[in-house]
């Protein structure tokens, strides 16, 4: 009897304490002030190239090669892209030394920019460069979401044959970091 007792006060006190509550009215105008600014990371570029599909005399050679870039397509990304910042890392270790250019073409193959990295021969140590990042804001931003395909040219320069037995690879890597504001 007792433990009912205290089953139906404790009941009845629980009950009476959700009829007490707080509110008060709710702003939803504030939501017209909310401002997202995410922040993507993502891959842009890769290439692996061993020493033996690079194979020449020992003279300068060049290597071009243009892909597709899609990233701009999609207009909402677009309008609220507020800043890019691309980084570059190219490790060689081939008995040669390289220029790679990275080529920004519009939708009619125009060059809306050329970014060039010296990449020195190994010499039997790390040969791991990353470069200064490249970042893309105002008119130089503007410039880049022209950008329908990117084109590589890869130049070796001159130095030491390479044939079929030569050893080594040329690593082109990168990666993109893209400030949005959405508000």
């Amino acid at each position: 009897m007792k433990a009912t007792f205290l089953k139906r006060i404790s009941t009845i006190l629980f009950i009476s304490f959700l009829f007490f509550s707080c509110s008060s009215d709710l702003d939803f105008d504030q939501a017209k002030d909310l401002k997202l600014e995410p922040v993507f990371v993502a891959n842009l570029a890769y290439f692996n190239v061993p020493a033996t599909q690079l194979m020449n005399d020992g003279s300068l050679a060049v290597y071009p090669d243009v892909t597709e870039f899609d990233a701009f397509k999609d207009k909402y990304f677009t309008e609220h892209l507020v800043k890019a910042a691309l980084d570059f890392e190219i490790d060689n270790t081939i008995i040669r030394a390289f220029r790679i250019d990275l080529i920004l073409l519009d939708a009619n193959n125009q060059v809306l920019e050329t970014d060039s990295y010296s990449v020195p021969a190994y010499s039997g140590t790390s040969n791991v460069i990353k470069f200064p990042t490249e970042v893309f804001e105002g008119a130089r931003l503007d410039l880049l979401k022209r950008t329908t395909k990117l084109g590589f040219l890869v130049t070796m320069a001159p130095g030491p044959p390479l044939d079929q037995n030569s050893t080594g690879n040329l690593k082109f890597k990168s990666g993109a970091t893209v400030y949005m504001q959405i508000e």
